[in-house]
């Protein structure tokens, strides 16, 4: 297993996460996500992201129950569905999650985002304590080992941090070179929350860039690869997403060290996102 599927960062509230994770969105339920997810545990990830709404809990919960990795040895997040900010609501769609994967608890449990996602922007910050006091319940109770928040820009996460009973462990936002949100994640990493990336490769849009090929070449990676190193080497977690079992199998190689300078004109990139499509609270 490459080292760095075995090395964790510390959340806020000491229990520790692998640095790498395998994220599944957009990849559909049924042996599609059961073969990918088989094959990343196979790879020697031990984190696994889902999500609700991403429709494919249950295929994620029989790939890990099917593949004999003690289910201690693993972190399993899922996400609250955006839209769901009410007590009953917030219960139920836990519930269904649980249920879904076929666990008694998930070590990180996050609001998928701050607003419905028809209403990037729109403030919900009571709503969004509503729901955060009664993941804190999840997490007394230890179905959750910890609690977090996803696309929550710096005044949402204020917003919990000031007002909720626990601080969120971590933020996932959409992150990769050119698109760091500093304002968003420098609030979140001066508070002492882990930022993960989603989307660590511009859902695919770094792949083929030209700019980015002499830095890779000078590392003897992939443009994948030096994008991954490169969030690691900013301090927050990515998650890649692969379906191919060679490509699940080149993110886990990372070990290696970009250099200072080269970080530096990294994160001067400009975004390349093939349409820069964002939420307009990316920033």
């Amino acid at each position: 297993m490459m080292s760095i599927l075995t090395e964790t960062y510390t959340l806020n509230n000491g229990i520790n996460i692998p640095q790498v994770g395998f994220g599944t969105w957009q990849i559909p339920n049924g042996d599609v996500a059961y073969r990918a997810v088989s094959e990343a545990l196979a790879a020697g990830y031990r984190h696994i992201d889902t999500a609700l709404v991403y429709g494919n809990e249950k295929s994620v919960g029989r790939a890990i129950a099917n593949s004999g990795i003690p289910r201690s040895e693993l972190f399993v997040t899922t996400k609250l569905p955006a839209q769901t900010k009410d007590r009953v609501g917030v219960v139920d769609a836990f519930n269904r999650s649980l249920d879904n994967l076929d666990m008694p608890y998930v070590d990180l449990y996050l609001i998928h985002a701050p607003w419905p996602w028809s209403m990037p922007g729109v403030r919900y910050d009571k709503q969004n304590l509503v729901a955060w006091d009664m993941m804190q319940r999840f997490y007394d109770d230890h179905q959750a080992r910890a609690i977090g928040v996803s696309n929550f820009d710096d005044h949402d996460l204020a917003n919990i941090i000031d007002h909720g009973d626990l601080k969120p462990a971590v933020d996932q936002i959409q992150y990769y070179i050119g698109a760091t949100e500093p304002i968003n994640a420098g609030f979140a990493q001066n508070n002492d929350v882990l930022v993960e990336a989603y989307s660590p490769l511009a859902t695919g849009g770094l792949l083929d860039n030209a700019d980015l090929r002499p830095f890779a070449d000078k590392y003897g990676v992939s443009i994948a690869q030096l994008a991954l190193r490169f969030v690691l080497q900013n301090g927050v977690l990515p998650l890649p997403k692969a379906t191919s079992a060679a490509h699940i199998q080149a993110n886990t190689q990372l070990d290696f060290e970009i250099s200072a300078d080269d970080m530096a004109k990294l994160n001067a990139m400009p975004d390349f996102s093939p349409d820069g499509a964002h939420n307009k609270t990316q920033r």
